[in-house]
């Protein structure tokens, strides 16, 4: 995957208003080698440790909005804190690494650079953080209202009862009812049955 080491003043464009200084700072407090890369289809970021010669190294996805790009850079920018501190001793999104995320999202939260719904959203994930924005699916309906491109996306949840939809991968599904927090959804080629998240981006289809 082509990465692109970001010169630190290039990265305004990305982050909300009011952030810059105090992410940089820490950039430069830990020494963190930060690239930012083209989309990813499994991860918004990634932290590497220092070893040897190399130092803390971080990656987020440059295709997402301001406000998911900060929460993924403190993401991990929380398991850089977690490893100074632990090491390899702690799971990688234990009770450790969720107090580090936590405080950080304080930390900026409290700068009030983020609008009030996602505020109030980011307040609730300080109890007890996600192992990714993925995983907390109220905080990524609200990140995603700040996307710029929805390029006929939509959230299977948002969908008809009945509606045909792609993923994807090209593969076509007719859109079921609902099973405790997920969708039963049927793959039209098979006829084989699937569970989607309310909140996994789909394509409407019409005309089958």
């Amino acid at each position: 995957m082509a990465k692109e080491q970001v010169d630190l003043s290039s990265l305004i464009p990305y982050l909300p208003e009011g952030s810059y200084e105090s992410v940089v700072e820490y950039i430069h407090r830990y020494k963190v080698q930060l690239t930012i890369t083209r989309q990813r289809q499994s991860v918004l970021g990634d932290y590497r440790h220092a070893h040897g010669a190399l130092g803390h190294r971080i990656s987020v996805n440059g295709n997402l909005n301001k406000f998911s790009f900060l929460v993924t850079l403190l993401h991990e920018l929380a398991h850089l804190f977690t490893y100074e501190k632990f090491g390899n001793r702690v799971a990688s999104h234990g009770r450790e690494w969720k107090n580090e995320f936590g405080m950080i999202l304080a930390e900026f939260i409290r700068k009030k650079i983020v609008p009030p719904g996602l505020e109030a959203v980011l307040i609730k994930t300080l109890k007890n953080p996600a192992a990714s924005s993925c995983g907390d699916e109220n905080l990524l309906r609200e990140l995603k209202k700040y996307d710029s491109k929805q390029n006929g996306q939509l959230f299977v949840e948002q969908l008809e009862h009945n509606t045909l939809f792609r993923i994807k991968d090209g593969r076509i599904f007719r859109k079921g009812e609902k099973v405790r927090k997920r969708y039963k959804c049927e793959e039209l080629s098979t006829g084989k049955w699937y569970l989607f998240s309310g909140v996994y981006e789909v394509w409407p289809v019409s005309g089958l």
